[in-house]
Order: C-alpha cells, then sequence, then structure tokens
C-alpha cells in the first residue's frame, strides 16, 4: 500500500516534493515547502515558509528530516519571507535551486502580492548563492520546472498566475539568462487552471503533469514543444488509510524503465465536501507518498498503491 513515506517533524506542513540525488555522497534529497498548519489568519498558513529538506540513504525506501535550508532570503529584506516549490537541477558541478519567492507573509493569495522565481546555485546542495529573479512573462508567477529539451535549450515550464493561471515556457542556454517563449498550455477562461508542471522522458516520450486540484493533468509531446494531453492520473483514491485524497504537486524522477513519482496529500481534508480549502490546522496538515510510473504502448501508467518502504529511486 502506498502509506505516507515522510511528514515535516517540526509544522506538519510537507508540500511540492523536488528530489535529486547529491552526487558526492549517492544519498537522495528531498526538498519541500514548509507549510505551517498552526498559523491562523487567512492564507498565512501557506505564507512565511521555509525549504525543508529531507535525505534517504536507501533509494527512497526511508526518509530523514535534516532541517531547513539557509540563506534563500533577500538580503534587502530580512524577516519572515516566503519560499514555495523548490526546483532543483544538476548541471556539471552545480546545483541550480529556482525557487518560488514572496516579500513577507501575507493573509491573502489575492491582494496582488508580487510573485517571483529566484534562481540560486550550489556546489553541494548546502550553501546556497544567490542570483536574484528571472524575468518571466509576469510579476505573479511560481513553481518552476527546467529540463534540457532535444533542441539543446534548458527550458523553464511555470505558472503564470496573471495569465489565468496557464504554463508558460523560457528558454536558456546557460541556466543564467532565460527568454520568454510562449503559453504551454491555457488557464481560465479557455481551460482549467492548474500548477506545479513537472516534464521528465519516459518510454521515448516527453510528458508534463501538471496539479489541476483534483488529480494530474497529463501531456505528452516528441519534441517538448508540442503538448498533446493524455487524460488525467492521481484523481482516485489510493487503498491506504493515509493516501485518499487527491494527488497534489508532484515532482518525477525517472530512470529506464521507470519513474518514481512524488507528491503531497491532505489525509485529513475531505476535499469533495471542503471545496473552499482546509478550514483548520488538522485539515490543513500534508503527508508526502510516492508512486511508480511506466509508460505502455505510448501511455503512462500509474501505479499509486506500492509499498511505502519501497526502494523506488533505483535503476
Amino acid at each position: 500500500m502506498s502509506r505516507q513515506i515522510f511528514r515535516d517533524p517540526v509544522e506538519d506542513g510537507a508540500a511540492d516534493p523536488s528530489v535529486i540525488q547529491n552526487r558526492e555522497t549517492g544519498d537522495w534529497w528531498m526538498f519541500y515547502t514548509n507549510r505551517r498548519p498552526s498559523v491562523e489568519g487567512g492564507k498565512r498558513w501557506i505564507h512565511g515558509t521555509e525549504i525543508g529538506v529531507a535525505v534517504s540513504p536507501d533509494d527512497g525506501a526511508s526518509w530523514h528530516y535534516r532541517g531547513t535550508v539557509d540563506g534563500l532570503d533577500d538580503p534587502g529584506h530580512p524577516g519572515l519571507n516566503t519560499k514555495w516549490a523548490p526546483e532543483i537541477i544538476r548541471d556539471g558541478g552545480l546545483y541550480h535551486m529556482y525557487l518560488t519567492y514572496i516579500e513577507g507573509a501575507p493573509d491573502s493569495t489575492t491582494a496582488g502580492h508580487d510573485r517571483s522565481i529566484i534562481h540560486l546555485t550550489s556546489p553541494d546542495l548546502e550553501s546556497w548563492t544567490r542570483h536574484g529573479s528571472v524575468e518571466l512573462s509576469s510579476r505573479r508567477v511560481i513553481d518552476a520546472c527546467v529540463f534540457r529539451c532535444p533542441d539543446g535549450l534548458w527550458r523553464m515550464w511555470y505558472k503564470d498566475e496573471a495569465d489565468g493561471c496557464s504554463t508558460w515556457s523560457a528558454t536558456s542556454r546557460d541556466l543564467f539568462s532565460w527568454a520568454v517563449e510562449s503559453r504551454v498550455i491555457a488557464g481560465l477562461p479557455d481551460a482549467a487552471p492548474h500548477e506545479g508542471p513537472n516534464v521528465f522522458r519516459l518510454g521515448g516520450w516527453y510528458w508534463m503533469c501538471v496539479d489541476e486540484w483534483r488529480g494530474q493533468g497529463v501531456y505528452r509531446s516528441e519534441d517538448c514543444r508540442n503538448w498533446r494531453r493524455q487524460g488525467m492520473i492521481g484523481s482516485s483514491p489510493g487503498a491506504d488509510a493515509g493516501d485518499r485524497r487527491y494527488v497534489r504537486h508532484s515532482d518525477i524522477v525517472a530512470f529506464d524503465d521507470h519513474a518514481a513519482l512524488y507528491y503531497f496529500t491532505h489525509p485529513e481534508w475531505d476535499e469533495l465536501v471542503q471545496a473552499a480549502g482546509p478550514q483548520d490546522e488538522v485539515a490543513r496538515r500534508t503527508a508526502i507518498h510516492h508512486a511508480r510510473l511506466t509508460v505502455e504502448r505510448g501511455e503512462l501508467r500509474f501505479e499509486r498503491d506500492i509499498d511505502g518502504n519501497h526502494p523506488i529511486l533505483r535503476r
């Protein structure tokens, strides 16, 4: 059964996981948004968040809390700020983080607070150097995903909240300078709003999963530029009592014959009854799970009910 594999021991609000292997140690590191379920006052519980870290020494069979990441804040704006949805990749000897950043800890998500994606680098996943924000299609952008495409370019996909919660793309040759490309997947009013794009290659195709708050929308491509919808995954409950809710904001690590999908749920929030969002501390708490992806006859297959102790990050 796909029992929860990790819960944050301090805030109990682990969300938006991003998993990468530490090439120096061989361990796997999970970076995540450290939400604050106990904080009252509008949407303050999802703001003022740090980035938590958990480490697995056994290919994802177990995860151990390591603390939070220092050095992510703007030195010109000290205090309580908001960090969301880290995207971390490795190029040569350098790790790159693309992080959603909001100054302060606002109590609303609709009051016009700017949201930017900032770029940081590290030689070891521990100490990070901040390079500032990436200029993108608006001042309300979140949830970066970065992947090297077959045309030789790095491509970033992200959510543009100012454009109906659609997915946009930008390109780069060096991971430092970015040029906005175009809208990739429409949002309101033409299509469903969504967030958290994640792109990977598996079974001879490129795939994108996006969080539609009812499961993950799936898109397929031959070139990372033209995407065709393939349906939904993660919209049906898992078999385990702690995994009955929608799959939310995933990260995917692909190998030759399978991929590991990491996602979070609100185990104690009844999403069908409380559509406006979790209304108390218990409902706001979150858990991280994993699942297996494979490709059969050109279709993405999602296996949710796997052993929570399974070393899924293994070739």
